[in-house]
Formats: C-alpha cells, sequence, structure tokens
C-alpha cells in the first residue's frame, strides 16, 4: 500500500491527527529515570530507551505514529544509534508509523546514500539490508530536484514516503523561506509547487502523495495559503504547543473531508508530566500517565478544531 494511505487509514482508526516526537535530551527525562540510568553513556541511552518505550506503551492505542528526531540520538554515538533502531522497531511491533525526522538532503551519491539508509536497502554484492524500518523521512529540498530525485526512486521502490521542508515553523524561516522570486512568488510558494510536481506519480487512494510536505502551523496564514495550492500534498505540521501554534491555526491545514495533514508535538507530550494542566493530578513517576491524559485531551482539541473548520 502507499506509504502515505497507510498514514492515513492509522490516522482514521485512531481517529487522532497527531505524531508523536521523541527528541529525548537528557534534562527533558523524569528523575525517576536520571536516578536509575547514570554514570556513562551507555546507562543513560538505556534510560532513554526505557522512556521512549514506556511512553510508547501509554498511546500505542491513541497516537498513530511517532517521529524520532536523529540529532538526540546521533549526539550519544553508537549507543543513539541502537536506541534509535530499538525505538523504530518496537514502535512497529505496536503498530504505530515511523517517521524520522532528520532533514537529509545532499546532491547525486551521497543523497542515494541517505535514501537507501532510511527509505531502501544498502547493497553490499548481491547481499542488501535496510539499516532500519521506517515509513518516512524529512528531506532537505534546497539542493534542487537532484537532490530529491534518489529518496523518491526509493519511495517508489518501497513503499515509503518523504516529508520536503517547505515552510517551516521556526521564527527565522521567512529569512529565506519568504523571499520574493522576480515572479513575485516566494520561496517557500516555488517549492511547495516543485513538491506537488515531484510527488505526481506517488498519488494515492485518498488523493494525497507520498511526497508530503512541513509546514509549520506557526504561520498560520501561509498554511492555509499551500493548502489551496497543494491540494494533493499531505502536511506535517510541527508548531503546536510550546512554539505556539493552536488548533485552530492548524485545523487550516485540513481539506474540506477533515484529512491533510498530521500534527507534531514532541515537548507537549514527552514532558507532560511537568506542564501546569497535569503537574498537580501526576507525579513524575507517573510520566507515562501525564502523556496518555495529554495525548487525548489534544486528539479531541484537534478533532473539534477541524470539524469547526
Amino acid at each position: 500500500m502507499n506509504a502515505i494511505d497507510k498514514l492515513i487509514d492509522k490516522i482514521k482508526q485512531t481517529q487522532n491527527p497527531t505524531v508523536m516526537g521523541l527528541d529525548p535530551r537528557y534534562e527533558m527525562l523524569p528523575n525517576p529515570i536520571k536516578q536509575k540510568y547514570q554514570g556513562s553513556v551507555e546507562k543513560i541511552c538505556e534510560g532513554i530507551w526505557e522512556y521512549n518505550q514506556t511512553l510508547m506503551d501509554s498511546v500505542e492505542d491513541i497516537i498513530p505514529a511517532i517521529k524520532p528526531q536523529m540529532a538526540f540520538y546521533e549526539m550519544f554515538g553508537i549507543e543513539g544509534i541502537k536506541c534509535f533502531k530499538k525505538t523504530c522497531q518496537y514502535a512497529k511491533e505496536k503498530g504505530m508509523l515511523v517517521i524520522v525526522d532528520a532533514k537529509r538532503g545532499d546532491i547525486g551519491s551521497t543523497a542515494t546514500g541517505y535514501s537507501n539508509a532510511y527509505l531502501g536497502k544498502t547493497s553490499m554484492g548481491e547481499f542488501q539490508e535496510a539499516f532500519v524500518d521506517v515509513d518516512f523521512l524529512t528531506v532537505n529540498p534546497y539542493l534542487g530536484s537532484d537532490g530529491i530525485k534518489p529518496f523518491i526512486e526509493d519511495c517508489k521502490k518501497y513503499d515509503k514516503g518523504i516529508f520536503v521542508l517547505v515552510k517551516t515553523s521556526n521564527p527565522s524561516a521567512g529569512e529565506l523561506q519568504d523571499l520574493k522570486l522576480e515572479n513575485g512568488t516566494t520561496i517557500y510558494e516555488t517549492v511547495g509547487n516543485l513538491v506537488e510536481i515531484w510527488g505526481e506519480e506517488l498519488r494515492g487512494e485518498n488523493g494525497y502523495s507520498s511526497v508530503a510536505a512541513v509546514v509549520g502551523a506557526t504561520y498560520p496564514e501561509q498554511l492555509q495559503t499551500l493548502r489551496k495550492q497543494m491540494p494533493h500534498t499531505f502536511f506535517l505540521i510541527p508548531g503546536y504547543g510550546a512554539q505556539g501554534g493552536k488548533a485552530e491555526d492548524i485545523a487550516l491545514g485540513f481539506d474540506e473531508n477533515g484529512i491533510g495533514g498530521i500534527i507534531n508535538n514532541s515537548r507537549g507530550l514527552m514532558c507532560a508530566y511537568k506542564s501546569e494542566r497535569w503537574k498537580d493530578e501526576f507525579s513524575e513517576e507517573e510520566y507515562a500517565k501525564a502523556t496518555h491524559a495529554e495525548a487525548i485531551r489534544m486528539r479531541d482539541e484537534l478533532n473539534q478544531a477541524i470539524r469547526r473548520k
């Protein structure tokens, strides 16, 4: 099945357009985890693995996908990479989809190498092996189409998908992405048009392509513009919660049928036990229960906003 159809089906099944970001910075870990695992990188990574596993267990029937951010695993070296692989494998065993946030982008054989690592298989003579089994990878389009084509080829070959950076949620995004070209369009609109073209051969039964886009919730007007401009492109929408994106803003990225996007929440779910909303109800030891409660609250808030749109 087409990768984006798998994701849409899972969203419909859980009635929840949410992806849980797993960005395990040490300072975010609850004290019980820190106290149990300390003294070495290996121990810390064991703690991160337990944290990830427990959080996935708490939301497996509520949230359709996870999104590990590679930077927070790579910084721990080989032990971090092992933890990343275990996290992805466990999510798949639980029936959750995996979106890897690595923002890879390069040209020619290097782009092919990145794509083989996450979406395809690495060839070693007659022997081929996948580094890790994931469903989607975020990619950077700013080297042009020859930096994207290898990823698209693996998407076709292995029923995988990519999320191309179009309009990101960070404060300085507009320094480049909002610049206007001679024809009057912005850079982000131009990239959006390219994504629609790149995805033509990978459109699924729901009308959306497995060549998808990252479009931030922190710029609702641009989100609404791109939804109209990119009718066949599914959106990964960061910026909800801690970055200021509101449910009513996010709803602008969805179509008249209530589909078209999945909303990322990392800190808000991982650290729900620290939030003003839940800190008096759940102890640090009950961090997974707080995540479960926040996942339900977020799901209901988003669905209500999307229905009102």
